[in-house]
């Protein structure tokens, strides 16, 4: 069990370096409570159509990932600064299973998908190879889905009240959208045999590893290529 530390939201801007000319990532603490809505945060923006959606409706971050990274870059993070919607305390983020469910306040939430990182995560963070370095530390926090809307505060608990037969962190789906192939054939696998798991949760990691330029098959005589417009995309959702 954890709790929430920050709750952070920010508008739609443009800027230079981002891939679209525009980008979300900007996120700011927010005084008090705010209220979680099917497709995210009341007052959060997004910088386009293709972010966000049931499928990345929240993204949340540990703490002690962020301070993690504050000793990796030797400069200290703020709360948000990854562009997520929720600092935790005392929960392992990174380590969510797929399709899990946490209590969030008055909120519902599931588990979807980790975060990657793209070209504009890296103009905002102004560190040259970003992308590539954050998606190899496998500490990509989690993107999340709203199953029963509801309002969430700084101090709230965070509880995992449900997981599933088959575990699959957010941290190894990583590797399903860098091509490795056991790991999306365990995900398949999943959406296949966990009714609380739909196939398009599933679709966002074939998707995303198309995108990402993977070549071959998910699993042998299926080609993952004709899905693209299943799901989402490999930028989050507040990028």
């Amino acid at each position: 069990m954890g709790r929430i530390v920050s709750i952070n939201t920010g508008p739609c801007v443009s800027s230079d370096f981002a891939r679209r000319g525009k980008t979300a990532i900007e996120k700011l603490p927010v005084e008090g409570g705010i209220r979680v809505k099917k497709l995210g945060l009341e007052g959060d923006e997004q910088a386009a159509d293709f972010h966000g959606g049931e499928l990345q409706a929240v993204y949340a971050y540990a703490r002690e990932d962020l301070d993690w990274w504050s000793e990796q870059l030797r400069t200290p993070l703020r709360n948000g600064v990854f562009g997520e919607n929720i600092d935790l305390a005392g929960f392992d983020a990174s380590g969510a299973v797929l399709a899990e469910k946490w209590q969030v306040g008055e909120a519902l939430l599931q588990v979807t998908a980790p975060r990657m990182a793209c070209g504009t995560f890296g103009g905002w963070m102004k560190q040259t190879g970003w992308a590539k370095r954050f998606n190899n530390a496998r500490r990509p926090g989690v993107y999340l889905r709203v199953l029963k809307e509801g309002r969430i505060a700084p101090g709230d608990r965070v509880e995992r009240v449900w997981r599933p037969a088959k575990h699959i962190t957010v941290a190894e789906a990583v590797g399903a959208i860098l091509d490795e192939q056991d790991v999306l054939r365990r995900i398949i696998e999943m959406a296949d045999e966990e009714p609380t798991w739909d196939r398009a949760a599933m679709m966002f990691h074939v998707s995303n590893r198309t995108r990402s330029g993977a070549k071959g098959k998910a699993t042998e005589g299926q080609n993952t290529t004709g899905r693209l417009s299943a799901t989402g995309h490999v930028e989050g959702p507040h990028a």
